[in-house]
């Protein structure tokens, strides 16, 4: 088993197996008209297709040989307390938006992230239909399609362009907040990296969102000027015994503190007042 001690060389050969698993999922996704997958229903409700399934029973081996002794963590595999014994551990999300997926919306990504002592160390979030490639290295930045990206320069919220739940979007609003509400971008992963890039100024998730839905995205955001964090101001911790997560802001660094605020506020003010 080959083990990378490289990270440039990691990323690249993470970035091949991406593009691989994206030509698998392609081969069942149909551009505005229903995947030819077939699809089932997880516990829970939530929808699977065969595709999900293809992506992860291909990249599994595919990552697991370039780091000798790395663990394993995807939404399509069955976990197991395996994974918390080892330092480096892949966390993958073979089709991150299977909803979109099915719909023959093409704003779904392959997410996958090497985690390191609880952080990101290498990720990568490939876009097959969009035909976007993202990539990052903890300490070495990160790249769309190979060009460097970066937040955006903008120093405050006002009029900046703002994804996430509508809970969320309208809790900004009845704090007072003057922002534009961007369209819904159903791959989280992907609503993350848009952060990152600077076509949104910020992005929100609701509580419980998993390790493989934000691993790779989190590493983007570090790596191009932006943080991931909950409402405390704390950076996400992945490969716990529970991979899951509280509510999350995402915004470049000088902004994500004010977002928080303008959020924390708004649920202060939807509390019912003690009497005087």
């Amino acid at each position: 088993m080959t083990s990378f001690l490289d990270d440039a060389a990691l990323v690249a050969a993470m970035t091949r197996a991406a593009v691989e698993a994206g030509d698998l999922a392609l081969a069942y996704f149909r551009s505005g008209a229903t995947t030819s997958a077939a699809i089932e229903s997880k516990h829970g409700g939530s929808p699977v297709t065969e595709a999900d399934y293809a992506v992860d029973h291909f990249l599994r081996p595919r990552l697991e040989c370039l780091v000798a002794g790395s663990g394993w963590l995807s939404e399509e595999t069955v976990d197991t307390d395996e994974r918390l014994g080892r330092d480096l551990v892949f966390v993958v999300d073979p089709i991150d938006g299977t909803r979109a997926f099915i719909k023959g919306d093409p704003r779904w990504a392959i997410s996958i992230a090497l985690v390191q002592a609880s952080r990101p160390r290498v990720a990568v979030l490939h876009l097959p239909a969009l035909g976007e490639t993202y990539a990052a290295i903890a300490g070495a930045g990160a790249r769309l399609n190979e060009a460097p990206i970066a937040v955006s320069p903008q120093t405050t919220l006002t009029g900046g362009r703002i994804a996430g739940p509508p809970k969320h979007l309208e809790a900004l609003r009845n704090a007072g907040l003057d922002f534009q509400p961007a369209p819904r971008v159903p791959s989280l992963a992907y609503r993350l990296a848009l952060v990152a890039d600077g076509r949104l100024e910020a992005g929100l998730a609701s509580t419980n969102s998993c390790d493989w839905d934000i691993a790779a995205a989190d590493l983007l955001l570090q790596e191009a000027g932006g943080v991931l964090t909950g409402l405390d101001g704390a950076a996400p911790r992945y490969n716990a015994a529970v991979p899951r997560h509280p509510a999350l802001t995402a915004a470049p660094r000088r902004l994500n503190a004010g977002l928080i605020e303008v959020l924390l506020q708004s649920s202060n003010d939807a509390k019912p007042q003690s009497p005087a």
